[in-house]
């Protein structure tokens, strides 16, 4: 096995798209769960409305890129509301159940034939990135120095998705610090008490799960920047990988959503390919290289297990604070 090359490809995906993306949507998550202690199961549902309404906006409207950014998180925010407001008045495993519905509604009706010429069905969406790469004030040329060299192009997604990520961690600090973010707290511990005191709790779960949706949705965008949007992509086992990355970090804080994504993509990176490179040296039982890529999802499975019995806290989070059932 060459661990060179293993290793290199791990670390270059500490500064990936696709991790930056997941750091976004798990941040988001955060909000609703976290602070908040809504169930969401369907968070790549708002990633899909983000990402589509992107590209919706570039090739359908001809918008300009900041301006299909800024509709898909309205978009995204117009689905929270139409999402919260038959469901917010649930609790617990009902939530779940909904929200993890809801996010297939998205994703059936993004592949659906029926409105092939906006969102290209099965095909998905590609070839609206000239007007972002336009945008891009860094020269010609490769930078950086090891597993992190990169083009120009590339570059500028990391970027433009590491600017939006501090930008959406910044706010969601300030919030959860505020008299706003308190009752957040306050709602997720014992809504019924904060309803006692006269806090309207319903209005508080649509504003959580309004701002949690557009950062989700801003990963989204992140995720789909540097390549195309595929329906394919935002399926339920998203939305596992994404809870494991919260999970893994500390689910209400500000900054383990971002230590779990980094995490769980460096690790899904390196078992990508010490797995396949095991599997050919004949060290995983006759298992053949295709086989050996898909048992690290098994192993991610297991490991979701485990956090949620043994450390439901995250490496971050406060024990006292939160536990993942109460």
């Amino acid at each position: 096995m060459d661990w060179l090359q293993i290793l290199s490809n791990s670390a270059s995906s500490i500064l990936s798209p696709a991790t930056i993306g997941y750091a976004l949507a798990a941040l988001g998550l955060a909000v609703h769960f976290g602070y908040t202690g809504l169930i969401n199961m369907g968070i790549a549902g708002f990633m899909a409305i983000g990402a589509y309404g992107y590209a919706i906006g570039v090739l359908t409207f001809g918008l300009e890129w900041w301006v299909a950014a800024l509709a898909g998180l309205v978009a995204s925010a117009i689905f929270a509301v139409i999402l919260g407001i038959p469901t917010l008045r649930l609790r617990g495993d009902y939530l779940a159940i909904v929200t993890i519905a809801a996010a297939e509604v998205v994703r059936l009706l993004f592949l659906t034939t029926a409105f092939d010429d906006v969102t290209g069905s099965a095909d998905g969406l590609s070839g609206y990135h000239s007007s972002f790469r336009a945008a891009n004030p860094l020269p010609q040329g490769t930078y950086g120095f090891g597993p992190w060299t990169y083009n120009e192009t590339q570059w500028w997604v990391r970027i433009m998705g590491i600017l939006t990520l501090l930008i959406a961690a910044l706010v969601v600090w300030m919030l959860m610090r505020s008299p706003w973010g308190r009752v957040l707290k306050g709602v997720r511990e014992d809504e019924d008490a904060v309803r006692s005191l006269g806090k309207n709790v319903y209005a508080y779960k649509m504003q959580s799960l309004v701002l949690g949706g557009v950062i989700a949705a801003a990963g989204g965008i992140v995720y789909a920047l540097p390549s195309a949007v595929s329906p394919g992509v935002y399926v339920t086992s998203l939305t596992f990988f994404v809870w494991t990355a919260l999970l893994l970090g500390g689910a209400a804080t500000v900054f383990g959503p971002l230590l779990g994504s980094l995490i769980f993509w460096v690790l899904q990176t390196f078992l990508a390919n010490v797995l396949p490179a095991m599997a050919s040296a004949g060290l995983l039982f006759g298992m053949s290289a295709i086989q050996a890529a898909t048992l690290r999802y098994i192993l991610v499975g297991v490991a979701l297990m485990l956090l949620v019995i043994f450390m439901p806290q995250g490496i971050l989070g406060n024990k006292k604070e939160l536990t993942f059932v109460k």
